[in-house]
């Protein structure tokens, strides 16, 4: 979602108050940090990797992905803050899904970011390939959102090239890491990001920055081109959904949200005062917790 950037620069000119930064451990290379410890809020079950070969307790973490991963402008304008990420960040507040499974020291060794602000699918082959040199026990994906987010439906990822980008993606990582597991979430649901935010005067303004022109262009209107081309990105996000589902059922070692991150029924108080785009830090907590909850679950999600 790197597109963003060159937006919010300008942001002096929609007169947005700046936020307080966050504060953690993290040294600012993407790896937890020194983060207080905290104890997991529910007990994965002992017996899941024994009725089903997934282990609900790994003892390492790599995450791939794009500027959701990188927490990118949770802490402040145009800047990622790994720190807070829901995946391997070191926040005590977002709690998140390597300090849940780890506790707080462990993941300051056991945990790895190689996400990457603004990527898209076709750069996650490359991600796998770092995260198998890790050897990690688990994986996250969290990818596509900026296949669909692009200044116009034309240049939306083809949903073929999409699949061939993720079946790269999963060759590569088990050429290096055949045993690791990969929890695979869901792409945010766009269409809401629009209904909620437009809610939201500044956040309108900050749009019309040039931020995921495909769907969140003239957020005002209401004319059939506009709801055909809003239309268009939900049901290419859908088609998205559907391949991460589909090759992830593939692997064995493989486990896919179910939908969750694509239902999550968010409010502004997820997303960025920043731009109204990206996750807040409550944001990425709430994304911290549904990983957590699908990964120790003794079964898949439907």
């Amino acid at each position: 979602m790197r597109t963003a950037g060159a937006a919010l620069s300008a942001l002096s000119l929609v007169g947005v108050a700046a936020l307080a930064g966050c504060s953690s451990g993290d040294s600012g290379d993407g790896v937890s940090r020194n983060a207080p410890a905290s104890s997991p809020s529910v007990s994965p079950s002992p017996s899941a990797s024994a009725a089903s070969g997934w282990n609900p307790s790994p003892g390492s973490v790599a995450a791939v992905g794009d500027s959701i991963t990188r927490g990118f402008d949770a802490c402040s304008v145009l800047a990622d803050c790994p720190e807070v990420s829901w995946a391997t960040g070191s926040d005590s507040l977002v709690r998140s899904l390597a300090v849940r499974l780890l506790g707080a020291s462990k993941a300051a060794d056991r945990s790895w970011n190689h996400a990457v602000s603004g990527a898209r699918m076709v750069q996650l082959p490359e991600q796998m390939a770092l995260a198998a040199k890790e050897r990690p026990e688990l994986v996250t994906v969290m990818m596509g959102a900026n296949d669909a987010c692009r200044d116009s439906v034309r240049l939306m990822t083809p949903v073929a090239d999409f699949r061939a980008s993720f079946e790269a993606s999963m060759r590569q990582l088990r050429a290096g890491a055949p045993e690791a597991q990969v929890y695979v979430s869901s792409v945010p649901d766009l269409k809401r990001l629009w209904s909620t935010g437009r809610l939201n005067e500044t956040g309108k303004k900050i749009w019309e920055l040039g931020i995921c022109r495909s769907m969140l262009a003239d957020a005002d209107d209401l004319g059939p081109a506009a709801v055909a081309r809003r239309d268009a990105v939900q049901d290419r996000v859908v088609a998205y959904n559907e391949v991460l589902r589909d090759v992830c059922a593939k692997d064995r070692h493989c486990r896919y949200d179910g939908g969750a991150v694509f239902g999550f029924r968010f409010t502004g108080a997820q997303l960025s005062q920043w731009d109204w785009f990206h996750p807040s830090r409550d944001g990425q907590a709430r994304l911290a917790e549904i990983a957590y909850r699908n990964i120790t679950a003794a079964e898949p999600p439907a």
